[in-house]
């Protein structure tokens, strides 16, 4: 047997998914993680995934992980102490940034400006010059350079990070400040800017290469520990981390440009939620992961993921690409409080987190949360994690009951109350990405998952109209599984910018010729095979401070290229804001990215059926809604059948997450196995 493993480290819980390379048939496993040494819960993960599937070490042929070593490292300043060398008059490059301040007139007197991750006595210039060209007008002071670099060293840097000015037409005087810097010190981390974004805007390109810097040891450190603890256990398989832009790379190469694995878990979200909607015939979805710590949303139109071409994590741009993902401080373990100054209920963004968890986990927390709301509500069941894990009732009741007491409510009108504000809250997360969008959510389905999601969908469809809602089996560890729909990725990009024209076709074409080679040459190095190259480009109109991306097919380039891309640059600036300057274009950015294939197959339809479900009722409880008891069903999911339909209220359990189906509503199961939940017909 072949088996690829994939394993999602979250805040909360570590989701493992290992899957038959041949037949796409998968094992799951939900484990809690830990924080203090992440490596002991997956270890932990990988033995029972393993051990249900009766598969031994030498089945395990390669493993997926979705990493947050970098996103902690940035959001908790707990990375590396970096040394940063610029351009001789670049000193303050990451203190100027782009002079924005939130808020018209005087918001720059509230605003709170982060401190930069290199600090400025830390920041050197070095003499040296290129131009826009790349014309080098004054190499690298070499004696200069080995000064600072020596300066930087014995002031404790962990890594340096290196961005002269104009580097992306010309990287040659970074790359020798690299072979000094490894000559002084050669264990020493050191991130090029014309590596990590070879892209014009100088802070931009700053401020990412710092950010690759600051947070290398930290991903570095994590990997080299989960691989000495999986090769101390005798596991041996190739490790693959995911990419923010739902790719994969080596592990090496993460090391060398972890910053493009900031995003690296939720990305694997939308990718399966996105393959397995397809699937079903749903090429336009909103997704929805909702953890115990948070919750992502993300809009994907005619079967394609939505990428960013730079994102925000806590204060600082990173202009690498990533799935276009919002995300909020909204999970099950969010606290539910009632502070003084306003005297009305708030949930969140405090998390119980995994330890000490919510009330009803008896491990310690006292502080009510969503899911203690939910299984007061009668939402869920009484365990979970196929029964590993006990819920206390009465914990839930007392911690929401003190809640209650501070509103001059009953305890199941505060349980109701949180589960409400959770509810609009995600809900405004949802219209974030669509309606604001111009997108109208009532023409996409929705795709549930996370431990929490399928619990709140049905009540977040009924309130934006996006149905079906879409519950894949195995909801609860999708972002896991979504690891093994995609393959390897990687981009190349170049700045250059000319004016769109037949006079400059033959220099943009052997521009693209030598990104094409590059993404060859990486195709190689990472022994990727059926790969397709994906061409685009940045364009402007003349004196514009934005671009737009625009894709092309390859063969485009060899007919007259300018012109029909010129006209796609129209369509584009007409259809966005409704007019076309009268002016000149300009190419920006030139770009390839490379996509591998996936290698493990998704599961083949089965027989559809029409049933009722009844065969997978395995009990009853009492369930509230709108504060009012009802009675309702309780369903085993691996019991049910492609072609059950079920009306609500029900209750649908497996190990990893529940499925709540409302009053009004019913659930039925596709040929994928998935439920798809829609209102009745006459409401």
């Amino acid at each position: 047997m072949a088996y690829v493993l994939a394993i999602d480290v979250g805040g909360t819980f570590t989701d493992l998914v290992l899957t038959d390379q041949h037949n796409g048939s998968h094992v799951v496993s939900k484990t809690p993680s830990t924080p203090a040494d992440p490596a002991v819960g997956v270890l932990e993960g990988i033995r029972r995934v393993m051990a249900r599937a009766g598969a031994s070490a030498d089945d395990l042929s390669a493993l997926r992980l979705g990493t947050t070593a970098g996103v902690n490292a940035l959001l908790t300043r707990r990375g590396a102490r970096v040394g940063l060398l610029v351009t001789e008059g670049f000193r303050e490059i990451l203190h100027l940034a782009r002079s924005q301040t939130p808020g018209p007139l005087v918001g720059w007197l509230n605003m709170d400006k982060s401190e930069p991750l290199a600090d400025l006595e830390l920041t050197i210039e070095v003499p040296e010059r290129c131009r826009a060209d790349g014309t080098v007008e004054r190499p690298i002071d070499e004696a200069a350079a080995r000064s600072a670099i020596t300066a930087l060293v014995e002031a404790g840097v962990d890594a340096v990070a290196v961005v002269f000015l104009h580097s992306y037409a010309n990287p040659e005087n970074e790359r020798r400040g690299r072979e000094l810097a490894h000559d002084i010190a050669p264990r020493l981390a050191v991130s090029l800017s014309s590596d990590v974004l070879p892209e014009y805007r100088e802070y931009e390109r700053a401020a990412t290469t710092v950010a690759n810097a600051f947070v290398m040891p930290a991903v570095s450190h994590a990997l080299a520990e989960l691989e000495g603890s999986l090769t101390a256990d005798g596991w041996r398989p190739a490790i693959s981390v995911v990419r923010s832009d739902g790719g994969l790379m080596s592990a090496h190469a993460a090391v060398e440009r972890p910053v493009s694995t900031i995003l690296s878990g939720p990305s694997g979200g939308v990718a399966g939620a996105l393959a397995l909607a397809c699937q079903s015939g749903f090429s336009n979805v909103l997704t929805l992961d909702m953890g115990g710590t948070s919750t992502d949303v993300s809009a994907c139109i005619d079967g394609q993921v939505a990428i960013a071409r730079e994102t925000v994590v806590g204060d600082f741009p990173l202009r690498v690409p990533s799935v276009d993902v919002r995300s909020i401080g909204a999970g099950g373990g969010s606290i539910a409080s009632v502070p003084e100054a306003i005297r009305a209920l708030r949930v969140g963004p405090q998390s119980a987190g995994a330890q000490p968890g919510p009330a009803c986990y008896g491990r310690g927390g006292v502080e009510p949360t969503v899911t203690d709301a939910n299984l007061l509500l009668g939402r869920l069941p009484d365990e979970l994690l196929g029964g590993e894990m006990r819920l206390d009732r009465t914990r839930a009741a007392e911690a929401i009951a003190s809640l209650a007491a501070q509103l001059g409510l009953e305890t199941v009108e505060a349980a109701q109350g949180i589960v409400d504000i959770v509810d609009e809250s995600m809900a405004g997360a949802l219209r974030l990405i669509s309606v604001e969008r111009g997108l109208d959510p009532r023409r996409f389905a929705l795709v549930a998952f996370g431990g929490a999601g399928p619990l709140h969908a049905n009540a977040l469809a009924a309130l934006l109209g996006c149905f079906p809602v879409i519950v894949p089996p195995s909801a609860g560890v999708l972002s896991a599984y979504g690891f093994q729909t995609v393959g390897h990725r990687a981009t190349f990009t170049r700045t250059m910018i000319r004016e769109l024209s037949p006079a400059s076709l033959t220099e943009i074409r052997a521009a693209f010729a030598q990104l094409a080679a590059e993404a060859s040459a990486w195709l190689e190095r990472e022994r990727v095979d059926g790969a397709a190259l994906a061409y685009s480009c940045d364009l402007r109109f003349l004196r514009q401070g934005y671009e737009l991306e625009i894709s092309f097919p390859e063969s485009q380039l060899a007919a007259r290229w300018d012109a029909a891309i010129g006209e796609r640059l129209c369509a584009d600036h007409r259809r966005l804001y409704g007019f076309v300057p009268d002016a000149p274009a300009e190419v920006v950015n030139l770009r390839i990215e490379a996509h591998g294939p996936a290698t493990v197959r998704l599961p083949e339809p089965t027989p559809v059926t029409p049933g009722d479900g009844e065969h997978a009722r395995v009990g009853m409880t009492e369930m509230y809604a709108e504060s009012a008891p009802l009675r309702a069903g309780i369903f085993a999911r691996n019991e049910l059948q492609a072609g059950d339909r079920l009306s609500g209220p029900a209750v649908i359990t497996e190990d990893d997450a529940t499925t709540l189906v409302l009053p009004g509503h019913r659930a039925t199961v596709d040929a994928h196995l998935n439920l798809l939940l829609e209102a009745d017909e006459g409401l």
